[in-house]
């Protein structure tokens, strides 16, 4: 970025900010980060020996609930066995044991031996329902016998459990082992609900759960997963498990999510059964994070408040250079009106007081040159020397300026020239203000006359663009002029009414740096310079305000309402040169013919027939010639 809008990069007080704010996020940051990791560690360790400790307490109570569903099993069977030697169940019995045992909603055994036929022993099955349990929960029979009309495989010595929910959409487990009875060998089938594992199971900060050694959830909190028959068999824990074939440990895993888990596992004892405690990293570590944060928020406190202090203590010193900073890129950029006022006696006050007085100095200078030239000529953005240049170029002059300056004479006396350059003045600030609408540049003042070019020094784009601004520009002119009038009493003659002729043209010109090395000037020289001059002159014979070249037309017909004039022989040239007086532009308000104009300018139509438009304007006469 270039002039005003550059700014520094590191200004003093954000460096003396900055350092001291590594100093402190170094020092309180490393002892936050030692604090997190040692605390992280132990509640790391904390959270595996309370996971560890929650799986073994969950594990061996779902191991005593099987065990004591079994040995309840066992023992009824043994009653009735000893009491009957046809393993017929007395309903006494039966309804006694039910309602000791209320989880249970059913027994059956396979394989009971009733006797022999044609030599060959005879087996029979029973099934010893609990008729209020099905009551209760709304339990078909025919939905039993289907269910356990499959096959079920029994290991000996170790007590098989089944998801049953799936059938019954109750949460209900199938326990299958063998029983050694007077018979043989029998197969005991135990349907029941483990209740008394909701607590152990239930929800809470560790999700407990369990599975059989096929993956298939038999507990789990979320109902949903065990009466839909869920299978845990593909879960990262449960292959860790199934791979590491230990009865418990304590691991870590992260889920197809990306989840990680602190996980523990237990075998439970005479079964196929394995509970799982499970708790995600985030939970375990939240207490950490809450405490990280809560020093991380000290940390910003003290270092907000370490940053005031030094803010303002750096402003004591940045302020003064930054005001210098400022007021230098302003001059860069061409502002030379700056008011410097020391604040300090130090040296940065001495300083300050040398800057003002040179900016007030070049403040001075820059009135008597272009200051947007010497501006971009300081950027380095003109270089030393001529380049050809499609540009075009502009010329205005005052109609009468010789005698209206008389009549400030005859009317001011002494104070004639002051009054005379106040009143040019006005109109030139006008007519420059006009050039820099349309970015163009003010190349000179001559007397009253103003010249002016653009696609220079800057460009619309192209020639076209550069001339339609050029014209554009002219136009504005006429309307400042009109309304300037509009304002002025009639015979002023400290304020006279002001007619102004403009030419213009285009072509190429050498645009450069002109003069000597104690004086130099941005200007363009050649020969549509002397033609765009030569242009100026015809306005007062033709009755014109704007008049343009061939040269000019041929790029901006289209957009602007133009009448030819007569053409011009001019000197130097060949054949003549063809004059477009500019009427206005292209559907905007205002005069639409060269007869409309002049009624607007108040100029009299002139009998062009008369008028020698190849003569040279003459701003002088002889007495008797």
């Amino acid at each position: 970025m270039q002039g005003g809008k550059t700014r520094v990069l590191f200004p003093i007080g954000a460096k003396l900010v900055i350092i001291i704010s590594i100093l402190l996020l170094v020092s309180l940051g490393a002892v936050t980060l030692i604090v997190s990791v040692l605390s992280s560690q132990d509640v790391q360790r904390t959270a595996e020996d309370n996971n560890y400790t929650v799986n073994r307490r969950a594990g061996s109570q779902a191991e005593g609930s099987f065990q004591s569903v079994q040995a309840a099993a066992l023992l009824y069977l043994e009653m009735m066995e000893s009491s009957s030697d046809s393993h017929k169940s007395d309903d006494g019995i039966l309804r006694f044991f039910y309602s000791h045992n209320q989880n249970i909603a059913l027994m059956a055994v396979d394989g009971i031996f009733s006797g022999t036929l044609n030599g060959q022993p005879v087996y029979h099955n029973m099934v010893l329902p609990n008729e209020r349990f099905f009551q209760t929960y709304n339990i078909d029979m025919d939905t039993v016998n289907e269910y356990f009309s499959g096959q079920f495989i029994s290991v000996p010595g170790q007590m098989l459990i089944h998801n049953a929910s799936p059938n019954f959409q109750f949460p209900l487990l199938a326990a299958v082992f063998n029983r050694q009875g007077r018979s043989g060998n029998e197969t005991v089938k135990v349907l029941f609900y483990p209740d008394d594992l909701s607590e152990s199971f239930g929800t809470g900060t560790n999700t407990s759960f369990i599975i059989s050694d096929s993956g298939d959830v038999l507990l789990h909190p979320e109902i949903d997963l065990v009466v839909g028959g869920a299978n845990f068999s593909t879960m990262p824990i449960v292959e860790i498990l199934l791979k590491e074939g230990d009865s418990s440990r304590q691991v870590s895993y992260t889920d197809a999510d990306g989840v990680e888990y602190f996980g523990a596992y237990y075998h439970i004892g005479g079964t196929d059964a394995i509970a799982i405690t499970t708790i995600p990293y985030d939970i375990v570590f939240e207490a950490v994070r809450s405490m990280t944060l809560q020093n991380l928020l000290l940390t910003a406190a003290v270092l907000f408040i370490a940053i005031m202090f030094i803010w303002f203590f750096s402003k004591t010193i940045s302020s003064p250079v930054r005001a210098l900073a400022d007021a230098a890129l302003k001059i860069e950029g061409g502002d030379f009106g700056i008011d410097l006022r020391p604040r300090t006696k130090d040296e940065l006050g001495l300083l300050t007081s040398s800057f003002g007085k040179m900016s007030t100095a070049l403040n001075i200078f820059g009135r008597f040159t272009n200051r947007d030239i010497a501006v971009r000529a300081m950027r380095g953005e003109i270089k030393p020397g001529g380049i050809p240049q499609h540009a075009t170029i502009f010329f205005s002059d005052i109609r009468g300026f010789t005698s209206k300056t008389e009549s400030f004479t005859h009317a001011f006396g002494d104070e004639a020239a002051n009054r005379t350059v106040m009143w040019l003045n006005q109109y030139l600030a006008h007519m420059v203000s006009c050039v820099e609408k349309t970015n163009g540049i003010v190349d000179k003042f001559i007397g009253d006359a103003v010249m002016a070019h653009w696609g220079t020094a800057t460009t619309a784009g192209s020639p076209a663009e550069d001339a339609y601004n050029c014209v554009k520009s002219a136009l504005i002119m006429r309307d400042e002029l009109i309304a300037l009038n509009s304002r002025r009493a009639k015979n002023d003659p400290g304020d006279p009414e002001i007619k102004i002729g403009c030419g213009i043209n285009t072509g190429r010109v050498i645009v450069g740096q002109i003069g000597s090395e104690e004086r130099m000037e941005y200007t363009v020289i050649g020969d549509p310079v002397n033609l765009a001059n030569r242009t100026e002159a015809l306005n007062k014979p033709w009755g014109t305000d704007i008049l343009i070249t061939e040269n000019t037309w041929v790029l901006i017909s289209d957009r602007f309402i133009t009448e030819e004039m007569p053409p011009v022989m001019v000197k130097g040239k060949t054949k003549q040169v063809r004059m477009f007086a500019v009427i206005n532009e292209r559907d905007a308000p205002g005069p639409k013919t060269l007869e409309e104009l002049r009624e607007l300018l108040g100029v009299p139509a002139p009998d062009l027939k008369k008028v020698n438009a190849d003569a040279e304007e003459k701003k002088y006469s002889i007495p008797g010639f």
